[in-house]
């Protein structure tokens, strides 16, 4: 009631923490009893973005992601630019897994009294890099003060055929699993940047050297959107049964296109990409590559499905791997290892509130 802000609470004994949820069982709870009541709204919640009806050719595609400072981000090691360049290219990357093109994003702070205007200068410059990059229009937004920390939120919107809609639940058993580029270099650069930031806090005149560390931690600073590989899979003219972008790990994203698409699959070791310097400095973090190619996320490579019959057209093309095939959902989610162990596939990527 009005002049009521006193909380209501559950009788002790019926409180369910969020973390027994996770961040996807939290979204598919809160959203189960959504009705869509719009015409104009072709798809709500439950994949990488949003689809409005523009026309009875063309359709909007719309994302939002939400930066945390402390859960999404470290000011110890992300410099202004490559924090305000990070924040768009992850909305732009569920774009293009809708194999979408973006078109345009708003920017929304909550910005605490740490930082000075100059700092939100070096953060829109980044902002504005990526817009210029992928020829995105910045075209509004907003701004209020935070307690404590840094907040971003950007709203991103695209623009594409609904012919041409990629979903997540419309793969097909038999389907080919395939992956652009290579997995795991953003979460080793991650630790190698967890690391530095541990000797620094101890010594702080010992300086961090990066300078070999260039690729995996040019991966977590600076991700880049691949835009381009809807365009490769344009010219290739290959239409994916099913994709999603790599943000929260190679299995866990997987994971949400088999079950929402009622498949399992077989993924093969030695088929996933994983770059020499990431295996090199996985090692010497003691961590097993393929554990950071499954696990680690933020990579934003596109994963996606296709019908065996464009095999011919990828299966030698330098920017994509063959990784495995959907399979009848008994069969369950495995990974079979190169020595032929099959182990069970876990969503054991990101998860904010785990």
């Amino acid at each position: 009631m009005e002049g009521n802000d006193k909380q209501t609470e559950p009788a002790p004994g019926n409180r369910t923490e969020i973390t027994d949820l996770g961040e996807f069982g939290l979204i598919q709870h809160l959203t189960k009893n959504i009705q869509v009541k719009n015409k104009t709204t072709l798809k709500g919640v439950g994949d990488d973005a949003a689809v409005i009806r523009k026309d009875n050719k063309e359709v909007y595609v719309v994302t939002t992601d939400l930066l945390i400072e402390g859960i999404h981000f470290d000011m110890m090691y992300h410099p202004m630019q490559h924090l305000g360049y990070k924040s768009v290219m992850v909305n732009l990357s569920d774009i293009c897994a809708m194999n979408a093109t973006p078109s345009q994003i708003t920017v929304s702070l909550a910005i605490s009294n740490r930082f000075s205007l100059e700092s939100m200068e070096e953060l829109y410059e980044g902002i504005i890099a990526a817009c210029e990059k992928y020829n995105v229009d910045l075209i509004g937004g907003d701004t209020t003060s935070s307690q404590k920390g840094l907040i971003i939120s950007i709203t991103a919107i695209g623009i594409a055929e609904e012919k041409n809609l990629t979903y997540r639940d419309t793969a097909k058993i038999g389907d080919l699993i395939c992956v652009s580029g290579d997995l795991g270099a953003a979460y080793i650069g991650l630790q190698i940047l967890e690391r530095e930031k541990q000797i620094f806090l101890e010594n702080p005149d010992i300086q961090p050297d990066l300078e070999e560390e260039k690729y995996v931690v040019g991966r977590q600073l600076m991700p880049e959107a691949r835009l381009d590989i809807i365009d490769i899979l344009e010219d290739l003219r290959i239409q994916p049964t099913a994709m999603i972008d790599i943000s929260d790990g190679l299995s866990s994203d997987l994971l949400h296109i088999c079950t929402s698409s009622g498949a399992g699959c077989r993924i093969y070791e030695e088929k996933i990409p994983i770059a020499q310097e990431t295996r090199d400095r996985a090692m010497k973090f003691n961590l097993a590559p393929i554990t950071t190619a499954l696990n680690g996320g933020e990579d934003y490579e596109l994963l996606f499905t296709i019908d065996p019959a464009n095999l011919d057209k990828i299966q030698h093309h330098t920017d994509f791997s063959i990784i495995g095939h959907l399979t009848k959902p008994d069969d369950g989610f495995k990974l079979i290892t190169v020595s032929g162990n099959h182990v069970d596939l876990k969503a054991q990527g990101w998860d904010s509130f785990k």
